[in-house]
């Protein structure tokens, strides 16, 4: 199989548009160039072009993926934190990011998940069925705490 050789050229250009299509972070392009078989200089290179022509902002991929994980796929923070940490966002960038996310619609956010999850559930033994709840939701990245306190409230000791 032949890999095709880019030019810095040709190799910006691509990446302008990969950046376009939709927001990405430093490590995507990193990666992304070195499956072109970039050289290391080329690459620096090419990020810091994509950096000033504002094709690359770290800032705007955390706040764009928090907002979007957390929307469309429903994830709590703890699972938005590790997966930015996983594409080496720095910690500034993913706090910015997480401010994203208003803290009443996320918590309205928790009630409907864990209430439609729980009418999915079929467990008659009452401990089993809260520790079902608990491992989805906690799976999905919501906090501990607010995990157990959502299920004292939907499903009390008895």
């Amino acid at each position: 199989m032949h890999s095709k050789a880019y030019s810095i050229i040709e190799a910006t250009k691509k990446l302008e548009r990969y950046c376009a299509y939709q927001d990405r972070c430093h490590k995507e392009v990193i990666d992304k160039l070195k499956g072109m078989r970039m050289i290391p200089e080329a690459i620096d290179q090419i990020v810091i072009h994509l950096i000033q022509k504002n094709y690359l902002n770290e800032e705007r991929f955390a706040k764009s993926f928090a907002r979007g994980k957390f929307n469309i796929k429903k994830w709590g923070k703890n699972r938005i934190i590790n997966e930015l940490k996983l594409r080496q966002i720095s910690r500034f960038n993913i706090a910015t990011a997480l401010k994203e996310i208003d803290t009443q619609t996320y918590d309205d956010t928790l009630d409907v998940l864990a209430k439609k999850r729980l009418a999915q559930l079929t467990e008659s033994d009452i401990q089993k069925k809260r520790k079902k709840l608990a491992d989805y939701l906690l799976y999905r990245g919501w906090e501990s705490d607010l995990v157990y306190r959502k299920l004292r409230e939907l499903i009390p000791n008895t």
